[in-house]
């Protein structure tokens, strides 16, 4: 295993200790990173309009398009770290 995949399993058990929860938009950003990180690129369609929380999630993840999943799980590494100052 690859020092920078330890990270990021480390960072997906590291966010579950926050104390407080972040903010809906830092949880989007979270969710984005997460998913392009081991899924890569967004794929499926588009959630239905009545869907709001789904049609935000997919629209996190679509900005994300074209990013590699290596600098998805650095960057998801980096935001867990950011988030256990403010919020732990």
């Amino acid at each position: 295993m690859s020092n920078l995949q330890a990270q990021f399993e480390q960072a997906q058990a590291d966010v579950k200790q926050l104390t407080q929860r972040p903010t809906n938009d830092e949880l989007l950003n979270l969710y984005a990173l997460f998913k392009q990180a081991t899924e890569g690129d967004v794929h499926g369609k588009r959630p239905g309009l009545f869907d709001l929380k789904g049609g935000a999630k997919y629209a996190a993840w679509e900005e994300l398009k074209g990013m590699s999943q290596e600098d998805a799980q650095t960057q998801y590494v980096d935001k867990v770290s950011q988030l256990s100052q403010v919020y732990a």
